[in-house]
């Protein structure tokens, strides 16, 4: 696999959305990410920015699915980020599904290696309620380890409460969320679901990214992984995630 030309295949499905093949067998992370590599660049050139990352895979099920045995991650794009209340259009998307997540946004820089969770709490300034609606430019999501990696770890778009909430406030371990779909209740979740602490995530993420000379820096934002299962997206929904503390976040699909 050449991975500049499997970066410009998604790319483009990304402009078509038009899905493509899954990249093959007995591919590697290593692979995912030399991919990720080559598409953030073309994205960049388009004028985009990264304001910071999302990480995926951050439950022990979800790792067994994709047959990993740590989370992965990739960057937020500044078009890719909403505010609550907003209209996302189906349009933009192939096989959209959300999630609702914490997200902790960046006070001060973080840079690997070495960080632990007192280092990424210092760091932090703040927490909000988040979700991230996660799609593939994979056919029917028949992604493997690679295919998610080099695909900027499946993201779509990222909604967020803007409520930021000081972390001497809220234990993020213990934050409760109740997802409801056009009124009704379809799922729950709690803040340990991602790793068993979400600032054990940001801990994981300034030390990964420090192994390729990226740090964390002021204002980015760290999506923290689901906190249930994904849910498909309909033109017509309504979906608000409402967490203990942080608020509540809410987005409409269109058309």
């Amino acid at each position: 696999m050449d991975p500049l030309v499997t970066a410009r295949q998604l790319y483009e499905a990304r402009r078509s959305r038009v899905p493509i093949p899954p990249f093959g067998e007995g591919l590697t992370a290593a692979d995912g990410y030399a991919v990720q590599q080559e598409l953030v660049k073309l994205l960049l050139a388009d004028g985009d920015r990264i304001v910071g990352h999302k990480v995926g895979l951050t439950s022990k099920p979800m790792q067994r699915l994709i047959g990993m045995d740590s989370p992965d991650y990739g960057p937020v794009l500044a078009s890719t980020v909403y505010a609550s209340g907003a209209a996302v259009p189906m349009s933009r998307y192939i096989q959209p599904k959300i999630e609702a997540e914490i997200v902790f946004v960046l006070g001060e820089p973080l840079r690997g290696p070495g960080v632990g969770v007192l280092d990424a709490a210092r760091a932090v300034a703040g927490v909000a309620a988040a979700v991230e609606i996660v799609d593939s430019r994979i056919e029917d999501w028949r992604i493997g380890l690679a295919d998610t990696i080099g695909d900027l770890a499946s993201n779509g778009a990222v909604a967020t409460s803007g409520r930021l909430v000081p972390l001497s406030d809220v234990d993020a371990r213990v934050v409760g969320m109740v997802l409801s779909r056009n009124g009704s209740v379809i799922d729950t979740g709690a803040g340990a679901a991602a790793l068993g602490d979400p600032l054990l995530v940001v801990a994981w993420l300034a030390n990964t990214l420090g192994e390729v000379g990226v740090g964390l820096e002021p204002g980015h934002l760290v999506m923290t992984g689901a906190l249930h299962a994904a849910v498909p997206m309909e033109v017509g929904d309504v979906f608000r995630a409402e967490f203990d503390v942080l608020g509540a976040v809410t987005v409409r699909v269109v058309s």
